[in-house]
C-alpha cells in the first residue's frame, strides 16, 4: 500500500464536498487540540515520554485523516483549508515550546518561519486568503520527516543510554525535513506568483499551479 496518497480510488475522482462534519474533519479538530496538551506536558510538567506519545497520535491522525477522506470519499472544502493549517500549527507550536524548553535552538524555529512568513504575505497580496493550491508530494514528505523528527528529539531528552543516537537521528530527519521543507517553500513560491499574476490579468478564472 503507498504511504502518499494511500486510500486513493482510481476509479473514482477526488471531489471537495461542501460538508463540515466529516471524519477527517474531526481527527484534524484533534490534532489542533493536541497542541496545547504537548505545550502543557514539556512545560509545565516536563513529561517528555508522554509528550512524545501525543506527538505520535498528532502525526498518526494527520495520515488517517487524508487516508479516510480518499477512500470513503469525505474529501472537503473545509478540510482543504485546515488540514494544512493544523499542520503549521502543530510544527511551529511545537518548535517554540522545545526552543522555550532549551531543546533546540531559535534558529531551528527561524527556518521554519521565514519560509511561511514570506507565502503567507505573498497569498494575502494576491488572494488576501487561502490560494486554494494543491499539497504537492515534497511538501507531504517534509511534513512527515518534520513530524517523525520532532519526537526522536523530545525522546532523545529521556534518561536513556540511547540518548546519544536519538539526537543524532533526530537532527538527520529533522535536517532532511528543513530542506524539504525550503524547497517546497520555493515551488509554492513560484505557484502563487503564477496563479496570481493569471487572475489579474483574468479576473474571475481559476488556475491550478504546482504547489508546497
Amino acid at each position: 500500500m503507498r504511504f502518499i496518497g494511500a486510500g486513493a480510488r482510481s476509479d473514482r475522482p477526488q471531489v471537495d464536498h461542501d460538508r463540515v462534519f466529516t471524519v477527517p474533519n474531526a481527527l484534524t479538530v484533534l490534532r489542533f487540540m493536541g497542541v496545547p496538551l504537548f505545550i502543557w506536558l514539556v512545560l509545565a510538567e516536563q513529561e517528555y515520554g508522554v509528550a512524545v506519545v501525543v506527538l505520535a497520535v498528532m502525526a498518526g491522525s494527520d495520515w488517517i485523516d487524508g487516508y479516510v477522506a480518499r477512500r470513503f470519499d469525505q474529501a472537503s472544502k473545509l478540510g482543504r483549508v485546515i488540514d494544512p493549517l493544523a499542520d503549521r500549527l502543530a510544527l511551529i507550536a511545537v518548535a517554540i515550546t522545545l526552543v522555550i524548553a532549551g531543546v533546540v535552538h531559535w534558529l531551528y524555529l527561524a527556518a521554519l518561519l521565514v519560509p511561511d512568513a514570506v507565502l503567507l504575505a505573498l497569498t494575502l497580496f494576491f488572494f488576501h486568503g487561502h490560494p486554494d493550491l494543491p499539497v504537492s508530494r515534497i511538501g507531504k514528505v517534509r511534513t512527515g520527516l518534520l513530524l517523525l523528527g520532532t519526537p526522536l528529539l523530545v525522546l532523545s531528552r529521556l534518561d536513556s543510554p540511547f540518548g546519544g543516537p536519538l539526537l543524532v537521528a533526530a537532527w538527520i530527519v529533522l535536517g532532511l525535513g528543513l530542506a524539504g521543507h525550503w524547497i517546497a517553500a520555493y515551488n509554492y513560491f513560484w505557484a502563487i506568483l503564477r496563479k496570481g499574476r493569471m487572475q489579474s490579468h483574468h479576473p474571475g478564472e481559476e488556475h491550478d499551479g504546482g504547489s508546497a
